[in-house]
């Protein structure tokens, strides 16, 4: 989904060129790579298709470039201060409109895929799957617990499987 959501903002198709299977393991490789060296997991596509949205900059060598100043800074405690200084509120305004972006842009794709959210199955999947993300659920079984997006990823797929396929009907 990242992958399709990112494509269309850019109007690349990334599933095509370099394909899904090199996007994928390109992204699997940087996971490994951020683990050995203690890294967290970096599979942003949902903050940086909001970046780009937002800034409609999708250039490559600039991207790069932003990587590598970023990763260089971060060695820097003064940089990491200064973030850390940036208000709650600021912070919050950055990340509404980052994770808004990307709702919006999960709901232009079921659109330009053509998925009718007047039948009620997907209406409740959509529905669900936005207010569980929005709201912070969180559910815990024994020391398990999923939240944000693995929650919303499970919750879709179990309210796909279980609710039957039925058209609205016109009125």
């Amino acid at each position: 989904g990242g992958i399709m959501a990112i494509g269309n903002v850019t109007g690349t198709n990334y599933t095509k060129n370099p394909g899904l299977d090199k996007t994928l393991a390109g992204d699997g490789l940087g996971v490994c790579v951020a683990g050995l060296i203690g890294g967290p997991p970096v599979t942003t596509y949902g903050e940086v298709t909001g970046a780009v949205m937002i800034t409609k900059n999708s250039n490559p060598v600039i991207m790069t470039w932003a990587a590598i100043f970023a990763i260089f800074m971060a060695f820097f405690g003064k940089f990491n201060a200064f973030l850390a200084s940036i208000p709650m509120p600021v912070m919050g305004g950055i990340m509404l409109l980052l994770f808004g972006t990307i709702a919006s842009l999960g709901i232009k794709t079921l659109i330009d895929a053509k998925v009718d959210l007047m039948q009620p199955k997907n209406l409740v999947i959509v529905s669900s799957v936005l207010t569980t993300g929005i709201g912070g659920m969180i559910i815990k079984v024994g020391t398990l617990s999923f939240a944000g997006v693995g929650l919303c990823a499970v919750l879709a797929i179990i309210l796909n499987c279980v609710l039957p396929n039925t058209k609205s009907e016109e009125a």
